[in-house]
């Protein structure tokens, strides 16, 4: 992230990050707000002004000088829990400094304020919890919403709202009002990623109860202790969250996450018509998935309309991937959708999905069910029985079921195609289906591997080549960057197959076959803003873009989305007038 930015003709927009600050607060409530609170980088003047004399030690300090001393503090905790806590404390004091000291060393931290460390987190929230930080709203207290959204203001104070109800969390299942974390969480990212203001984002909860034993036994859990609210009662819930957040924020985009298999498509496919909303373990998963095989598949020299894919995991990440393929391989290669679902095989718990399960399957699963008659035998087959018989180009692990993918599967893919794909995307990462290690020896260095969480590069023919991380925050926060910036509608399929096209087009492995399938997460910001661009065109050609004066000119849109994307700096500090 750069210094603050300098005038522009779009430094009159409201979410424009350059001027001075107006701050309604002074003395200790400056301070105590994470807002406006510089700590030890008041300048004299904000000292005199804010009445913070004798609040601070004299001597005025940088922004730098504090990243600086942040770190050894950070760097001093003895695991990465620890390191979380200390950051999820340091948000709340001073979000400048946080998010500064995150940009500077992005590919070290990105880990621990996310997955996997913030599924350890999350897993604790009530053991570790110290101070609220979002909207918690539970199932029992419904006649509440509005008056709980309320204290986050109102109108168009509001751009970016992540809500979970805690069901499927990061791969460790159902963690009730700990999902808070997650909400946080994905805000965090869209900052850091795409310059979604902190001040404009709203985390919520939806506490439905739970069905983890161990936390409904555990005296210290801070959620509503029952079991799991389901049916006609869960739905109102979701319901009504919904529309009072349309109808206190009316202009915000909603991000669904981590809610169960049997919720998550039907929520979203309910109010992705007239809602701007987006569900990342879906359409997230599947669009930064898709990118990396449409990388693959370059490489590799594989046509869409021939490409064979086995995809084990079948629940909301699986069966959105296998969504978002479908979809592409129908648009580019003149195919029905019904054709290109059968280039795809899913499995799940059973095995592969077959129409006989019936009301086993979930209404996700049921395109990518096959004909029992082609498989024939006692029960659905299992995945290395699938690998033989369909001889997949592409292999993606989405089951958290660790070390699934074994040397005989993968040896088994490897004898029949020249560069296998295989993709291990279960989080956190001791639930990886394989260690790109062990895929990278199975296949004699031919795989092309793209993992959920970070991995070190692996000895290819004394090469180093560096594994693709198929993360979410390389996708999802551009997208809503280019939703919040054009007020679209809804969010269409076009415009996901745009994002998805722009963030395939900087794949490292378009201009050199032994680089990775996805680029760098430290380019995210530029990423963001190729995605965001993406976006707001399609918003703008679709007719769904409320915005007023959406530049036209390539370069002017460019300006115009950096001017609204906030930066980590330290802007003047200014009372009201």
């Amino acid at each position: 992230m750069s210094a603050l930015p300098g005038s522009s003709k779009f430094s009159h927009l409201p979410r424009a990050t350059s001027g001075p600050l107006v701050c309604p607060y002074e003395g200790r409530d400056v301070l105590q707000s994470s807002q406006f609170n510089k700590g030890s980088a008041f300048t004299e003047e904000e000292r005199r002004s804010f009445k913070l004399h004798g609040l601070l030690p004299p001597n005025i300090q940088t922004l730098e000088e504090q990243v600086q001393r942040a770190y050894e503090q950070y760097s001093s905790r003895d695991n990465d829990l620890a390191k979380n806590t200390f950051m999820a404390s340091m948000k709340v004091q001073n979000e400048v400094l946080y998010y500064k000291l995150i940009d500077t060393h992005l590919k070290e931290m990105l880990s621990i304020i996310y997955t996997p460390t913030e599924g350890d987190a999350i897993q604790n929230y009530s053991r570790l919890f110290r101070k609220p930080e979002g909207c918690f709203l539970n199932i029992r207290d419904q006649d509440r919403i509005e008056e709980c959204l309320s204290n986050f203001g109102g109108g168009e104070e509001v751009d970016y709202i992540v809500v979970s109800d805690g069901e499927e969390i990061l791969g460790i299942g159902d963690q009730g009002v700990g999902a808070i974390l997650i909400s946080v969480a994905k805000l965090a990212l869209t900052t850091l990623c795409a310059g979604i203001h902190p001040a404009r984002q709203l985390p919520v909860v939806l506490d439905c109860g739970t069905d983890n034993e161990s936390l409904l036994k555990d005296e210290l859990y801070l959620g509503l202790r029952q079991s799991r609210a389901r049916g006609k009662e869960y739905d109102q819930f979701v319901e009504n969250f919904v529309a009072t957040a349309r109808k206190m924020f009316p202009r915000a985009y909603i991000h669904f996450e981590d809610f169960g298999l049997h919720n998550a498509k039907r929520i979203l496919e309910k109010f992705q018509p007239h809602v701007p909303c987006f569900n990342d373990d879906i359409q997230g998963t599947g669009c930064v998935t898709l990118a990396a095989l449409l990388s693959g598949f370059h490489v590799s020299d594989v046509k869409l309309e021939d490409v064979r894919v086995v995809i084990f995991g079948s629940g909301s990440a699986g069966t959105g991937i296998a969504e978002q393929l479908a979809d592409t391989i129908a648009t580019e290669t003149d195919k029905s959708k019904e054709e290109a679902s059968k280039q795809i095989w899913c499995l799940d718990k059973p095995g592969l999905l077959l129409k006989s399960l019936g009301d086993q399957l979930t209404p996700a699963q049921v395109p990518y069910a096959r004909d029992d008659d082609d498989w024939p035998g006692e029960g659905p087959p299992d995945l290395l029985s699938v690998v033989k018989k369909v001889k997949p180009h592409a292999l993606i692990g989405t089951s958290t079921k660790p070390k699934s993918f074994t040397e005989d599967v993968i040896r088994e893919m490897a004898k029949h195609v020249e560069q296998p794909i295989v993709f291990p995307l279960s989080n956190p990462t001791r639930l990886h289906e394989a260690q790109p290690e062990d895929i990278n020896q199975w296949t004699d260095g031919r795989a092309l591997i793209a993992t959920g969480s970070p991995f070190p590069p692996v000895d290819r023919n004394g090469v180093k080549y560096k594994i693709a991380e198929c993360n979410n925050s390389t996708c999802f926060p551009g997208i809503g960057l280019g939703a919040v910036l054009s007020r679209t509608r809804t969010i269409s399929n076009k415009m996901l197959v745009g994002a998805v096209k722009a963030l395939a087009a900087r794949s490292p492995a378009l201009q050199d076959p032994n680089g990775p399938l996805l680029p760098d997460v430290g380019d995210v910001r530029e990423l963001s803003i190729d995605i965001a661009k993406a976006i707001i065109k399609t918003a703008v050609k679709e007719g769904s873009a409320e915005e007023e004066g959406i530049p036209t000119d390539e370069d002017e849109l460019d300006e115009w989305i950096r001017a609204q994307m906030w930066e980590p700096v330290y802007r003047p500090l200014v009372k009201p007038q």
